[in-house]
């Protein structure tokens, strides 16, 4: 666990993917009007979303260190929007668990004094991920109601010492909890195991309760996974009372158990969490599915992890 001292997010700007423009997100800066956003292929309009991102807050910010994350093999996503940027970058992957883990990592440069300001980008495309992970969309492969849906969209979030209305003060990494679960659709059955773990230390360490926050926010469990995650901690007494999970507060239809990818916390957090005033002392859990299609299709399991970030709201 570490404690974070005067760090605080400065600014955000996000952009979200044509059916996320429809959904319950209320503050994002931009939206794209088709999946390909102008360019030829999928991958090319990811790489743009982040791009658009990253040349919106690069015009203000002078970050010393990026940190990025995507899904997409060897994150190719978040090295071709970073080349020939001449600012020193670091790509991490935790899969969908992702977002907190930059977080923390930025914190813990901008803590040491390595670095006075530090950027974090990240981006999930659904076809993208659709074709990595599972089928391309062109197959009309059906989805069972256990799975979530990627979200497409995009957010860069700038940390540093500069005092804001918004304040980290401490983080945990998760350690990978294998969740003897094959099914790559039923990502909420993988990743549940993990975030009851990561909560549980994270607790321990910090020596506080559930109580002790106005809201717990998980990533991308959606309803599936965040109803495995409250039988779970409740086999350990702990009963959780103020849990969202923002993949399942996204979208407005029940069609799946909601939405997934790293961009989803991050998203229900910039653009709706913070704004209620409700909402002071928030701790994140980001969850991410170590998903390798190699590995699943030789019938193995999948194991997951999650990360935890505790921040303040000043309303």
């Amino acid at each position: 666990m570490f404690n974070f001292k005067d760090i605080y997010i400065n600014e955000w700007f996000s952009i979200v993917g044509p059916l996320e423009k429809n959904s319950k997100l209320k503050n994002y800066n931009l939206a794209m009007n088709d999946y390909y956003y102008g360019e030829s292929t999928i991958e090319k309009a990811e790489v743009k979303m982040q791009n658009v991102v990253l040349n919106y807050l690069l015009k203000s910010h002078k970050p010393d260190l990026i940190v990025g994350s995507d899904l997409m093999n060897q994150m190719v996503i978040t090295n071709m929007s970073l080349t020939d940027r001449s600012i020193p970058a670091l790509g991490i992957y935790s899969a969908c668990a992702s977002s907190v883990a930059g977080l923390i990592d930025l914190a813990i440069f901008i803590g040491s004094r390595k670095i006075k300001e530090g950027l974090y980008i990240t981006s999930s495309h659904n076809l993208n991920a659709e074709k990595q992970y599972r089928f391309p969309v062109e197959y009309g492969a059906p989805k069972p109601k256990r799975s979530t849906f990627t979200t497409t969209g995009s957010i860069g979030i700038t940390l540093s010492k500069n005092p804001s209305k918004i304040k980290l003060i401490n983080g945990t990494f998760g350690c990978i909890v294998d969740s003897y679960v094959k099914d790559v659709f039923n990502m909420g059955a993988v990743m549940a195991p993990s975030a009851a773990d990561t909560l549980e230390r994270h607790l321990k360490e910090t020596k506080t309760t559930v109580d002790d926050y106005d809201l717990i926010l998980t990533g991308d469990l959606g309803k599936v996974g965040s109803k495995i995650l409250a039988e779970l901690l409740k086999k350990k007494e702990i009963i959780l009372k103020n849990h969202i999970d923002a993949g399942t507060l996204i979208y407005s239809n029940d069609e799946y158990s909601g939405g997934s990818g790293p961009v989803v916390l991050p998203l229900v957090l910039f653009n709706n969490i913070i704004y209620n005033k409700k909402y002071k002392r928030i701790l994140l859990l980001a969850t991410g599915s170590l998903h390798s299609p190699v590995l699943v299709n030789q019938k193995n399991t999948i194991p997951a992890v999650t990360h935890a970030l505790t921040i303040e709201v000043e309303k």
